[in-house]
């Protein structure tokens, strides 16, 4: 069992940047995938970055293309996602998920076993 604590959130200036971090708990994070979605209201939740356990990154290039930075601290049982030039369409409810055991980088919902409860992220004056 894996449990994910998000944190970082909050109100943000439209242009700014924020740094959230996702915590989890057990041994077996370095043996994990991780991934980042997001959900705005009334749609649905879309993949943001994901980075695999061997450290290979990938983002949805479409929507936030070159203002993303996705990192994850071994040690530390941590996943950070820096976002960058925010404006308000990012704004979002920020969800971590974990895959025990996947060598590759997920892009799916789907293919997350364990997810944390969401931080909130408003871009706004």
């Amino acid at each position: 069992q894996v449990q994910l604590q998000e944190s970082g959130g909050g109100l943000v200036r439209p242009g700014g940047s924020v740094r959230l971090s996702c915590t989890a708990s057990g041994s077996t994070f370095g043996n994990s995938a991780m991934g980042w979605f997001r959900q705005a209201p009334g749609k649905e939740r879309e993949f943001v970055a994901a980075i695999s356990r061997s450290g290979v990154k990938r983002y949805n290039s479409d929507s936030m293309k070159g203002r993303l930075i996705i990192s994850r601290d071994s040690p530390k049982n941590t996943v950070y996602l820096q976002m960058n030039s925010l404006n308000s369409e990012d704004t979002a409810v920020y969800y971590c998920a974990a895959r025990l055991g996947s060598v590759c980088v997920l892009y799916h919902t789907e293919e997350y076993e364990y997810w944390g409860q969401g931080t909130q992220v408003t871009v706004s004056w």
